[in-house]
């Protein structure tokens, strides 16, 4: 008897074996995620590549337009640097304001064509926000006095902006809160009255 179970055993474990064997086969389930998260590391890298194409760029434009803007542009400007950092600085937040006020009128859905335009609508209001941010980051100094050379000090650059308008941080700084500030009175007024014409 004990000859004849020993074969029975055998035929037992070969059994669960093949059954491990067919339980460790992939899912469909499974096939369908691998491929989904393939797309989404392929997907993952074209925004990789995109953000850094745009972080050089706008290096780029910093270097090349914001150091002509404040070599200049600024000089020739009523009031020279001082007033063209107050203009742009003002000119940061209206743009803002203008391309969402123009973005939130869009209605895709309903009406495609008109949205299109509020989009092209919003375009000078993007340009504005986004020469004021080429305006300010070219005019920062490097954080390292030992970075400051002569470089730094040609016309137009970071240092040579800080020699010839000492204060320009701060007329820049506050012509952009003072207007910040206006815009956000106006359109807490405006909400209010809309609130209260609704009430009514």
């Amino acid at each position: 008897m004990s000859g004849s179970a020993k074969p029975g055993r055998r035929k037992a474990a070969g059994a669960a074996l093949r059954y491990e064997h067919v339980r460790q086969r992939p899912s469909a389930w499974a096939q369908a995620r691998g491929k989904v998260s393939g797309r989404e590391s392929r997907g993952g890298c074209l925004i990789l590549l995109a953000a850094a194409a745009a972080i050089i760029g706008f290096a780029l434009t910093v270097m090349t337009l914001g150091t002509e803007l404040w070599g200049s542009a600024a000089p020739a400007w009523p009031g020279r640097g001082y007033g063209f950092a107050a203009v742009v600085g003002a000119a940061g937040p209206l743009g803002l304001a203008a391309g969402i006020a123009a973005l939130g009128r869009t209605r895709w859905r309903t009406n495609p064509l008109r949205s299109l335009g509020w989009v092209l609508a919003s375009l000078p209001g993007a340009a504005a926000s986004f020469v004021w941010v080429v305006v300010a980051f070219a005019g920062l100094r490097p954080k390292h006095r030992r970075n400051w050379d002569s470089d730094c000090y040609s016309r137009g650059n970071p240092c040579w902006v800080h020699v010839e308008y000492p204060w320009v941080w701060a007329v820049g700084l506050l012509s952009t809160v003072l207007v910040s500030a206006v815009l956000m009175t106006v359109l807490f007024r405006i909400d209010k009255a809309r609130r209260n014409t609704a009430a009514g």
